[in-house]
């Protein structure tokens, strides 16, 4: 069985080929990266996926079924689970809350029913507890304890960043599509998240997608790389395979505000 895989997607807006005929195969269990220079449509690409934008060309197979064109609500529920490379919350909430909504695909009390939740005992008591529960269980895995009733709005980005996280595992996704996870984060913060995403992947089996511009992150935590530019696959193989590519030595050295390759990237590149 296929568990997930892109075949010939493409997406354009009007002349401009935002994605153009981009094929990769992501294995149940792994963590597999997508890197590329501003601008190469890597988020295009998590967007046609969770159903934002429908797709001008190509398949979009999860778990054997083609999901292209899917809304992103029935993609949700299909397994795939997403956070955003801008943070996404409401602010006006507090985290049990934000981390809340994403048990929305769980819940079956209706408006009758939620309006008549008298005590633990209602049928939407019960499923409020229940789902409570999983919540609790994310906050604890994210160490977001002391944040738990606090209101999203005043809390620091990073702790932002885990809480938008957090809200994903609670749709217990499958697929998990991270959007440059680590963006704006610190160093210490940056070594948190390489740790959770590794519990995720160990101990919740979670299959990874991941978008990132920290590329000591990258080739640190990913079991396989496809590296694009301007829409286009430049290559695709190991986190080895990929660094020492010329054409990904060329997209990422070319520009000055493009982040930097490992030491032995640049090295390699500055010994040519």
């Amino acid at each position: 069985m296929t568990f997930f895989a892109v075949s010939g997607l493409t997406m354009a807006f009007g002349g401009l080929k935002a994605a153009d005929d981009v094929s990769f195969e992501v294995a149940k269990g792994e963590i597999y990266a997508i890197i590329g220079p501003n601008g190469a449509g890597k988020t295009t690409i998590f967007n046609c996926i969770n159903g934002i934008y429908p797709p001008t060309e190509g398949k979009i197979i999860f778990r054997d079924k083609n999901i292209r064109g899917l809304s992103p609500d029935r993609v949700a529920r299909a397994g795939i689970a997403r956070t955003f490379q801008n943070i996404e919350l409401f602010s006006n909430m507090n985290t049990m809350e934000n981390i809340m909504l994403g048990r929305h695909l769980f819940m079956k009390t209706g408006l009758f029913r939620g309006g008549l939740m008298w005590g633990k005992k209602s049928f939407a008591g019960k499923e409020e507890i229940q789902n409570r529960r999983k919540v609790e269980e994310i906050i604890d895995l994210l160490e977001l304890q002391t944040f738990r009733n606090k209101m999203v709005g005043a809390l620091p980005y990073g702790i932002q960043k885990k809480i938008e996280l957090g809200r994903a595992l609670a749709a217990e996704p499958e697929l998990l599509l991270l959007d440059e996870p680590c963006a704006g984060m610190n160093a210490e913060e940056k070594q948190d998240v390489i740790f959770w995403i590794k519990d995720i992947q160990d101990e919740l089996g979670i299959t990874i997608l991941l978008i990132e511009h920290d590329m000591n992150m990258v080739m640190d935590i990913s079991n396989r790389i496809l590296a694009i530019n301007f829409g286009r696959k430049i290559t695709q193989g190991t986190p080895q395979q990929v660094s020492m590519h010329p054409e990904v030595l060329k997209a990422y050295l070319g520009g000055e505000d493009e982040p930097d390759l490992p030491d032995p990237a640049r090295k390699q590149h500055q010994q040519a």
